[in-house]
């Protein structure tokens, strides 16, 4: 460890300093190498930025450098002169001739990276200092308006999103990098042959309609009860999970390459209801009969096997009632640094608190829509949230759910990336059933039936990256289990399924 006074230069800040994680030296061999040999920039530049330099004056050579090289042109002690002339900090550790200095003390560029990450790693430790004086200084001050417990959930949420990005603040980024990243999901949507950018769910025509489930998207799931929402939801978290597999990424990170590890909030049933669920899906044996445990030995043979398979899927389940948005939120980053989260599914919304009482249940509802968004943008993954409709929908002649009947549809309808419904007409048509001596409505009733069996519609009321429209699932209730429907014309051709 040392300071520029090695160079030229001592004074109180630099003692005031001193005690941080530094290396002095690291940052000048660095920016020696870089204006020796450009090309080191390029080795270095996804390493470090120029707030990674604990002296200034360095972050600014480096930050003059950068921009020379970026735009073509040589950045040397000759050319960087120009612009840091009038550099009152360089001025102090002797003007330009420093940077002649910097270039002729530079021993070789062979180790430049070594020295990058020697410099980032100090200045993470430095933002970690920092951020714990910060929390330090705010658990020791007394404040009626804050909780320790919302103080715990600030800072885990500046610690998971300095593990992630290296910084507390990730700030403006660049179009280039942002076009960058948009090009990257084009070109994997591309290498699957044209089909899609984000998570399959495993129902095929939904999948083309979305084209996945894309990441820091939030998607609503709503419906009337009884429509199926929570079936759609398990049954496209259990096609996830199933379907994960991990490896190395496009980008060389590590992550799930198929499907994917699911993280799902059941505020309204138990962790075991819910396996109930996807134990009945997975062994094709009616969930009543798994309730009631009327099964036969082969049955139940049938569901152990099916629980035995399913001991390996990664699928979490967080079924605290009431909880708070601020806690969903931190329970969600821990389980992504512990385990990795690739989707997160909350069932369901208006069962969400919000972090402090508000005026107005609009008002609440806005906060938590808005928190979902937050989520799915900080942690990079798909939200999928539940939502219960109004019941102006049951005075209608016309039962298909429009956005209007989102409750407190506002927040919802504005904060959501993607709003679907589901929707099964058979529930409807089902409890219109004729009394049996009126044999013309009876025989019409029984044909639309017939033609309305095993069959529901997601309505795909809004979508930011698409177009909206109606995608037709085939649905058997006692497997609470949605499936691709086949339509007619596929009849006898199962390839694609």
């Amino acid at each position: 460890m040392s300071n520029v006074a090695s160079f030229n230069a001592t004074g109180a800040e630099a003692t005031e300093t001193e005690s941080l994680p530094h290396s002095i030296e690291a940052e000048q061999q660095l920016l020696g190498a870089i204006l020796t040999n450009n090309d080191v920039y390029d080795r270095v530049a996804s390493i470090i930025g120029p707030h990674h330099f604990h002296e200034p004056v360095h972050a600014r050579i480096y930050e003059t450098a950068a921009a020379r090289i970026g735009k073509g042109n040589l950045a040397s002690p000759v050319t960087l002169k120009t612009f840091l002339e009038d550099d009152e900090g360089l001025a102090e550790l002797g003007g330009p001739a420093y940077l002649v200095r910097l270039a002729g003390a530079a021993i070789s560029s062979f180790a430049a990276r070594d020295y990058a990450q020697m410099i980032y790693d100090m200045a993470i430790r430095r933002e970690l200092i920092e951020l714990g004086h910060d929390i330090a200084g705010r658990a020791a001050k007394a404040d009626v308006q804050v909780e320790p417990r919302d103080q715990i959930v600030e800072a885990e949420q500046k610690l998971y999103a300095l593990s992630e990005q290296g910084q507390a603040e990730r700030g403006f980024q660049s179009f280039l990098s942002a076009v960058k990243d948009a090009v990257s999901v084009a070109n994997a949507a591309y290498q699957r042959e044209g089909g899609l950018a984000g998570i399959s769910t495993g129902l095929i025509d939904m999948d083309r309609k979305l084209g996945g489930l894309h990441k820091s998207d939030l998607l609503i799931l709503a419906g009337r009860p009884s429509m199926g929402k929570t079936s759609l939801a398990t049954n496209i978290a259990f096609n996830i999970a199933k379907a994960y597999k991990r490896g190395t990424r496009n980008d060389g990170t590590e992550g799930a390459i198929e499907g994917g590890v699911v993280g799902f909030y059941s505020l309204e049933m138990s962790a075991e209801q819910l396996a109930a669920r996807v134990l009945s899906e997975a062994s094709e044996i009616p969930s009543e009969q798994i309730r009631k445990g009327d099964m036969t030995e082969g049955e139940f043979r049938k569901f152990v096997e099916a629980a035995k398979t399913l001991e390996t899927c990664p699928l979490y389940i967080d079924d605290t009632p009431a909880l708070p948005i601020s806690q969903l939120a931190a329970r969600a980053r821990r389980l992504k640094r512990t385990h990795g989260l690739d989707v997160l599914i909350i069932d369901y919304l208006q069962l969400v608190r919000p972090s402090s009482a508000k005026d107005s249940r609009v008002n609440e509802v806005s906060e938590i829509t808005q928190g979902l968004k937050a989520i799915a943008k900080e942690l990079d993954i798909p939200v999928i949230a539940l939502s219960q409709l109004s019941r102006q929908v049951e005075s209608r002649d016309d039962k298909r759910p429009q956005l209007s009947d989102l409750r407190e549809s506002g927040s919802i309808e504005q904060d959501a990336d993607v709003v679907m419904f589901v929707y099964r007409e058979e529930y409807y048509v089902e409890r219109e059933k004729p009394s049996e001596d009126r044999l013309e409505e009876m025989a019409a009733w029984q044909e639309r039936m017939e033609r309305l069996h095993g069959k529901a519609e997601v309505v795909i009321g809004k979508q930011r990256h698409g177009p909206i429209g109606t995608v037709e699932l085939s649905f058997e209730g006692q497997f609470t289990r949605f499936g691709n429907l086949v339509k007619p014309w596929q009849q006898g051709n199962d390839a694609e399924f």
